[in-house]
């Protein structure tokens, strides 16, 4: 993604731009950034979160924008609450709104949808059984092991440990997330790999590699090292082409999306 300055409310392309882990027959997926769409202020440009304080007509045209990229998709989302619930979605329920900060599917159609500013995306993918899983990962998220509940109901779903593919979009680095200590000791005592992704800050903090520990967690659920990979830059850093609460003063900022799905079969 080119850098387009300081000022990400400039220089907008007329499209939205996704990093795509994968390009896989009739797969479509993406990370989203936050350049291509029509909102202003704080969510400059490409918000796609209707919740959040954003211009609803905004918001519209810049679902739009991403519906004519995708014709054929329909986006399910779910109603994240920093959790670890992960539901699973047929045709019936796509359109129902629950709690929940992840979703798997094996129907054909239909771009599971997360949301983040900071905290990690997560996508899944069985190329060989065409199912596919997104996640939201952000500190209660991961302290919670969401990863590992996303596999499992990937497996239930009828994934195979061995072939499934994971990758963990744009989200803030072990640069900029710095934290109470007391939260890097509740990580340590949960997941005791997590102490080698951290590092110490100021008195009484320290910061944390979300990315890194739930990489880690991952790999603990079986996930091969060659089917796990990182997109994308620390979200603060690139606050140019990434929405991040931590990034900007009071913590108003949009979300940018990332989604998962097949198309159907012809």
């Amino acid at each position: 993604m080119n850098d387009l300055g300081s000022n990400p409310a400039a220089a907008h392309p007329e499209q939205p731009q996704f990093l795509t882990p994968w390009m896989l027959p009739g797969l479509r997926c993406g990370f989203g950034g936050r350049l291509g769409g029509v909102s202003a202020g704080p969510f400059a440009s490409f918000n796609l979160a209707g919740w959040i304080g954003d211009d609803p007509s905004a918001v519209a045209e810049n679902w739009r924008r991403w519906q004519m990229m995708y014709p054929t998709m329909a986006a399910v989302r779910s109603n994240q609450v920093h959790g670890a619930r992960v539901r699973k979605i047929t045709r019936a329920d796509a359109a129902s709104v629950e709690d929940a900060d992840g979703m798997v599917t094996a129907v054909a159609g239909l771009a599971l949808c997360v949301y983040t500013a900071d905290c990690v995306p997560i996508l899944m993918v069985d190329p060989e059984r065409r199912l596919v899983g997104a996640l939201h990962a952000g500190w209660r998220g991961t302290l919670r092991n969401i990863a590992a509940a996303g596999v499992a109901a990937m497996v239930r779903l009828g994934a195979r440990r061995e072939t499934l593919r994971v990758a963990l979009g744009p989200a803030i680095g072990r640069c900029c997330f710095e934290v109470d200590h007391e939260l890097v000791d509740d990580f340590a005592r949960a997941f005791p790999a997590s102490a080698r992704h951290s590092r110490a800050g100021k008195p009484g903090k320290a910061y944390l590699d979300l990315r890194a520990i739930n990489c880690a967690q991952l790999s603990a659920e079986g996930i091969a090292r060659q089917n796990l990979m990182q997109v994308g830059p620390c979200t603060r850093c690139a606050n140019a082409q990434f929405f991040s609460r931590r990034a900007v003063p009071g913590g108003t900022s949009g979300l940018q999306m990332s989604f998962i799905g097949f198309v159907d079969e012809d």
